[in-house]
């Protein structure tokens, strides 16, 4: 077992944390994991399954399906419900992945309840008014990866999980996944994703490695490159060059280049005052 494991379970004791297991990669090797509390195998990683549709957005770009500046409307042709808010017609993937979308709030599957929608998603969201025009205000929701989650099902004619498992959890040797899905099978694209510590660290092994990880090559460089630059999600935290993406009741994905390692872990803590895992991993000596 690696210290880095070993100091991180002595740190999440001493300071009363909540985390259930943590991994690391170093590299282009295998991930380790340790188990600090028993828990189940796969664990809901939250809002670290944006990165996850990120990627299959990425898939898509680097085969020439996509492109990030095509609009959404364009894309989604007759599936946008009559009477959508028009300012969708000029909000672009890239707009989505950036969450600078005027979309009025109010689509949170984890905290509220699925009866309290319509059936039908995309109507759910794309017949409420707008509160801003498009690239004008950051508005961090839900709602635009759930249209990602339909824009991958679309243009490659596999729903978002089934694409998934195809171009990232095989490839990557992933033990198993499940995806919440709204009531037409589509799986929402922000949060609900449930996989094991160990595999979730994997995709921080993609882009640690220039977008190859285990001998895959799941996205191009120049996809990687963009994610960073346009912080589709992974963003930088101001310590060494490490950016991460975290998720709700303190899930963590870390990348840290300058160390050639990767880091994540999940937990369930609801406190409003938390240990802040991200920073003593962030300024973490490897050496």
């Amino acid at each position: 077992m690696s210290q880095f494991l070993k100091d991180f379970a002595e740190f999440e004791k001493q300071m009363g944390g909540r985390v259930f297991s943590v991994a690391e990669i170093t590299g282009n090797n295998e991930p380790e994991r340790l188990e600090l509390k028993e828990n189940n195998g796969s664990q809901n990683i939250y809002s670290i399954s944006k990165m996850y549709t990120v990627t299959a957005v990425g898939i898509l770009c680097d085969r020439g399906f996509l492109n990030t500046e095509d609009i959404v409307t364009a894309i989604l042709g007759d599936e946008c419900p009559e009477g959508y808010d028009h300012n969708w017609d000029n909000t672009t993937i890239d707009m989505l992945m950036r969450h600078m979308v005027g979309f009025p709030g109010g689509f949170d599957t984890d905290v509220m309840d699925a009866s309290e929608y319509d059936p039908d998603y995309l109507k759910e969201i794309m017949l409420k008014t707008w509160v801003c025009p498009p690239d004008t205000e950051r508005h961090y929701e839900d709602a635009s990866y759930y249209i990602l989650s339909r824009i991958v099902n679309k243009v490659s004619g596999k729903p978002l999980f089934n694409f998934c498992w195809e171009n990232i959890f095989l490839p990557l040797g992933f033990k198993e996944a499940a995806w919440s899905c709204c009531p037409k099978g589509h799986a929402i694209g922000a949060t609900g994703l449930y996989i094991r510590c160990e595999d979730m660290i994997k995709l921080g092994g993609v882009y640690l490695n220039g977008g190859e990880y285990l001998g895959n090559r799941i996205v191009s460089e120049a996809w990687v490159q963009k994610v960073l630059e346009r912080e589709y999600e992974f963003k930088p935290n101001g310590i060494k060059d490490s950016y991460n993406k975290g998720g709700l009741y303190g899930q963590e994905l870390l990348v840290i280049p300058c160390e050639n390692k990767v880091v994540g872990w999940q937990a369930c803590d609801r406190r409003p005052e938390t240990p802040d895992f991200t920073k003593f991993a962030a300024e973490y000596d490897f050496e």
